[in-house]
């Protein structure tokens, strides 16, 4: 069965079901590039999403050592990779189905019109040819009526008594003529008409079912080719699914790798001071005339923050422009543990650059054998400042080697000492540097102190060590004690927390 022996009187059905057709194609594609648009702002979204939340700057990668928040960061990145597949399945649309349809339906819309347009053409020619016959048969009615009216009338003069033979031969000769023409027209007729006859067969028969059929062909690859469109619609997502499963699961997989026993050994490892509790508060008797020697009254204790180990100088300020004091070369500002570790660290550091110091020096002493053995291979003299260089460095670093080393047995040996007195004070170069705050502690808290000034915070201001309180820009502090010069001073907050905080910080009322 096809349309054009079975729709061959149906070109109005044809004409409009093949532009449904079309039509439908055309609104495929702007769904297709619609959900494109939905998938690629969703892509931009979620990377917008994961930069937004990514750390940045020191201090997050120094998160980032915990599993917790290592564990986010894989998150974050595989949402960025899962954004990227997103990204992808738009642009395979839009050139796969969008593009290639959109051709696709061009070529169709005009391979249609030529059909139409032979078709409407054809019915053109057979109507016209159809005129032609209807004008040609009217004509040969014309003739024979003339014709028979003319016989009439010769036969009615031939036998009028009255009529001359003359008028009879005229009337015959007028007959003759009208029937002569009458068959002419007769036989153009039937010429005619045969031939149109055989045009009409051609049109319906073979003219017509040829393009109609074409039509046929042309629809149902148009149906094809779009079923292929729906089905790419779904393989497009298919394809990248195993790398979004992928993403998925390292989202999952970043879940699992947390380890918070691990965390928080971490956190021990890096904040831990190696100081020992401060001890009870003495006892003082003042009934027996006893001075107070480190606190004003049993009554009162000093508070404990002179036994804590003072501030670390070294922090990672955010959103400042001012920075603290430098760090001591010998770690000295940081606790006795942490202390250890940076020495260690700065020891195994130097002992490498040693080891390839003394590598490169015995190399230069080979190469200088080398060229005192073969002069023509090089002039010994030319390695001299190379060799002397790296004598003087290797010299260097052992002299380093040597003082951080001192200052690592320093750290190690002081450490029961600096216990011992509750941490008043350091053994190592730092001693120094911090014996003001020390000798200051004990008597720097009274029971009722009064503020002795206002300031407001210029910038933000994380306290992590024991004795520091944290701030923000902003802030409104009282001033308890001033900066003694060491670069920090003693504030109250409104909530009642106290501690100390770098002078640079913040602006004093007037």
């Amino acid at each position: 069965m096809d349309w054009g022996t079975d729709l061959w009187d149906q070109n109005d059905v044809i004409d409009k079901h093949t532009q449904s057709g079309l039509d439908l194609v055309e609104r495929y594609i702007k769904f297709v590039k619609e959900r494109t648009e939905i998938e690629q702002s969703y892509a931009k979204q979620l990377r917008s999403l994961s930069k937004k939340y990514a750390k940045r700057g020191s201090k997050e990668e120094q998160d980032c050592r915990f599993s917790n928040h290592a564990s986010f960061q894989d998150i974050l990145n595989e949402l960025n990779d899962y954004a990227g597949q997103r990204e992808l399945i738009a642009e395979n649309m839009m050139t796969g189905i969008c593009v290639e349809l959109t051709k696709f339906l061009q070529d169709f819309k005009q391979e249609r019109k030529t059909h139409l347009a032979d078709a409407k053409k054809a019915q053109q020619n057979l109507e016209s040819n159809f005129k032609h016959l209807e004008s040609t048969k009217k004509r040969f009615a014309k003739e024979w009526a003339e014709a028979e009216k003319a016989t009439q009338q010769a036969e009615k003069t031939e036998n009028d008594l009255n009529a001359t033979k003359l008028d009879v031969e005229k009337a015959k000769q007028h007959a003759h003529a009208r029937t002569h023409t009458a068959e002419e027209c007769r036989n153009d007729y039937a010429a005619l008409l045969q031939k149109y006859n055989k045009e009409q067969n051609f049109f319906y028969y073979t003219e017509i079912p040829q393009i109609f059929n074409k039509l046929q062909d042309m629809d149902e690859r148009r149906i094809r080719r779009l079923a292929g469109g729906y089905s790419q619609f779904s393989d497009i997502e298919k394809n990248v699914l195993p790398i979004i499963s992928k993403c998925l699961e390292g989202i999952s997989a970043a879940g699992g790798k947390i380890n918070e026993k691990q965390d928080s050994l971490l956190l021990i490892e890096q904040h831990k001071s190696g100081f020992e509790r401060p001890g009870d508060v003495e006892f003082e008797d003042y009934t027996q005339g006893i001075k107070a020697a480190t606190s004003e009254s049993s009554l009162n204790p000093p508070k404990v923050r002179a036994k804590l180990w003072p501030f670390s100088k070294k922090h990672k300020i955010a959103h400042v422009e001012k920075q603290p004091p430098p760090a001591a070369e010998d770690f000295s500002h940081l606790p006795p543990e942490q202390r250890k570790k940076r020495l260690q660290a700065k020891i195994d550091d130097i002992t490498k650059e040693l080891q390839k110091a003394q590598d490169q020096s015995e190399a230069l002493e080979k190469m200088k054998g080398v060229y005192e053995q073969n002069p023509q291979m090089g002039d010994p003299s030319s390695l001299e400042p190379q060799i002397t260089e790296t004598t003087q460095n290797i010299g260097r670093l052992r002299g380093e080697l040597t003082k951080y080393e001192t200052w690592l047995s320093e750290a190690v040996g002081g450490e029961e000492s600096a216990n011992a007195i509750n941490n008043n004070t350091q053994h190592g170069v730092g001693a120094v540097e911090r014996s003001h705050i020390y000798t200051d502690f004990d008597d720097e808290f009274d029971d009722i102190e009064n503020p002795i000034g206002q300031c407001t915070a210029l910038y933000t201001f994380e306290g992590n060590s024991e004795g520091t309180i944290s701030i923000t820009e902003g802030e409104q502090l009282s001033v308890m004690e001033e900066d003694k010069g060491d670069g920090w001073m003693r504030v109250l907050k409104s909530n009642g927390e106290e501690g100390y905080i770098p002078s640079s910080y913040v602006k004093q009322a007037s």
